[in-house]
């Protein structure tokens, strides 16, 4: 709607992951170097965390356009609170596998067989389970008892999980040590700083070639940041407002006041959680 009254080419802050808009913060670089060097181990699991709109889903679909797919055969779940049962399920049907019959040795056989089957192509699995956080004890405990298919010593399934923060208390707890060990690494994905959501802003617009109309004047970066907490998924929700804003006011120079109003209804519509909430601890990551 605003595109054309801007001289864009697209819309520039959707909502949805699109890995076209990837940008490479100090955080999002790292996250996605420890996603590459998940995939160059080839084994056990790798941990991904981060708030609701960091952009982790995000650095997923840039991570499996970027895959070999002549070697590694990905597969992506997207948990809502499945069963361990359910999961075999949910993990067969990703990999496209067909189960003659619905009991869990069924499933259990027929995963490794195409486990086995992609060993002898020279070919190895990856699944990544989205929004992690969903899982039980009994679900996660069922992906470790997976991770022990093997041939020889190669192991023929490594997992990602990711997902909000609650994931990493879950696996904190002292019923998941076994499969403490077998997390090779893990990262939390914190929020974008001042000067990161100005870049952020701008690399957006560049995709869909803008020439500086709208201006975000610094007093309006700073008015998005605070409001959106860094976090990308609600930078994307303010400026996408605030041009539609600018738009029906013939407005080509955003400012504060226009952010603060974007905010204050966008709260009033969706309540406080839609804006900044004190800010999670920076990023933190370790290797095991």
């Amino acid at each position: 709607m605003y595109e054309d009254f801007y001289g864009l080419t697209g819309k520039p802050f959707q909502l949805s992951p699109d890995p076209a808009f990837y940008f490479g913060s100090k955080g999002h670089t790292s996250a996605y170097a420890y996603l590459k060097y998940g995939v160059y181990q080839g084994e056990g699991f790798l941990v991904i965390t981060g708030e609701v709109g960091a952009g982790k889903t995000t650095l997923v679909r840039a991570l499996l356009e970027e895959l070999d797919v002549k070697t590694i055969v990905a597969a992506q779940i997207v948990s809502t609170q499945l069963e361990a049962d359910d999961l075999l399920r949910s993990v067969a049907k990703a990999f496209g596998i067909r189960v003659a019959q619905d009991d869990k040795a069924s499933l259990l056989a027929a995963i490794e067989a195409f486990l086995l089957m992609l060993f002898q192509q020279n070919k190895r699995a990856l699944l990544i389970i989205d929004e992690a956080q969903n899982l039980n004890a009994g679900s996660i405990e069922e992906l470790r008892m997976l991770s022990n298919f093997q041939c020889g010593d190669q192991a023929l399934l490594q997992s990602f999980l990711v997902g909000q923060p609650e994931l990493r208390s879950l696996l904190r707890s002292p019923a998941m040590e076994q499969f403490r060990q077998r997390v090779i690494a893990s990262y939390h994905l914190g929020p974008l700083d001042e000067a990161e959501t100005r870049g952020y802003i701008e690399h957006r617009l560049h995709r869909v070639a803008w020439k500086g109309d709208p201006e975000f004047n610094p007093a309006a970066v700073h008015a998005i940041f605070v409001a959106s907490g860094g976090i990308p998924r609600r930078i994307n929700a303010i400026c996408n407002r605030l041009m539609l804003a600018g738009f029906l006011a013939g407005q080509h120079a955003l400012t504060e006041a226009e952010v603060n109003a974007v905010a204050a209804e966008i709260t009033g519509e969706l309540g406080p959680q839609a804006v900044a909430t004190p800010f999670p601890p920076r990023n933190r990551s370790h290797t095991g």
